[in-house]
């Protein structure tokens, strides 16, 4: 009565639920090791001691910025230079910006710092003219998932959407870090903005998003041996009513 599984059309049937079945399997433990990891990251972060309350290292000993430094207080010299307002960045709930400034250090490169939050409709204060040294909480590039990132074009002469080198590769002919600051002391009146905690080190949507792809992955996997042996019951059902005489087609 199982010949019909066989035939070529079965054939067919029966080799992608053999290669279906295992590549959801192995998409669902894929998504749930992503899980497990972000679970292991945000307790490793837990353990560690507040970046912000080590002491203070010259910029270029905490670079790259990974996991272990973002957050550290990093110390750049330099002069001021170039000033771009970062719109859309709320603080306690409230709108406003960025003051961004670049700063040329004192070893040739430029590093995107953080003077502090403008409330909007405000005015960014002029930088601190002169050389000046800098202290403030490193952080990594941003990317367009970052939180109050702004994606889209069309952002007026002098502010940007996204703080990285690579926003500010077209903007300036200065070799920008592959990272910033956020002043822990805001000056020109602004207000210190908070370092924010390094990406994927934590339990946000992002990592209970990689648990819901975990279930729905092994549902998928269900649902396509269920629905084989659906059709494989009604095949051989069908196959039994022709070997009796009950198929209505031979009528």
């Amino acid at each position: 009565m199982y010949r019909f599984l066989l035939t070529p059309r079965w054939w067919g049937i029966n080799v992608f639920v053999l290669v279906a079945i295992p590549f959801c399997i192995f998409m669902g433990s894929w998504q749930l090791g992503r899980f497990e990891d972000r679970v292991d990251s945000h307790r490793e972060a837990e353990q560690r001691p507040d970046p912000g309350q080590e002491k203070a290292a010259p910029l270029g000993e905490l670079l790259p910025v990974d996991t272990e430094t973002s957050g550290r207080q990093a110390i750049a010299s330099g002069r001021y230079g170039d000033q771009f307002i970062v719109p859309g960045r709320k603080l306690d709930g409230k709108p406003g910006s960025y003051v961004l400034t670049l700063l040329r250090t004192d070893g040739g490169k430029t590093l995107p710092v953080v003077r502090g939050w403008l409330p909007q409709g405000g005015t960014a204060p002029e930088a601190p003219a002169g050389s000046v040294t800098v202290t403030g909480a490193l952080q990594a590039s941003e990317s367009s998932g970052t939180d109050g990132a702004h994606t889209a074009g069309g952002l007026p002469a002098g502010q940007l959407g996204i703080i990285s080198a690579a926003s500010l590769v077209n903007l300036v002919p200065d070799d920008v870090y592959d990272a910033w600051v956020t002043l822990t002391e805001a000056d020109g009146g602004l207000a210190p903005v908070p370092a924010a905690a390094p990406e994927n080190s934590g339990l946000d949507l992002k990592a209970f998003q990689n648990l819901g792809y975990t279930g729905e992955w092994f549902v998928f996997a269900g649902f396509v041996l269920f629905m084989w042996f659906r059709l494989m019951r009604r095949e051989a059902e069908a196959v039994r009513d022709r070997a009796l005489g009950l198929d209505p087609d031979m009528s």
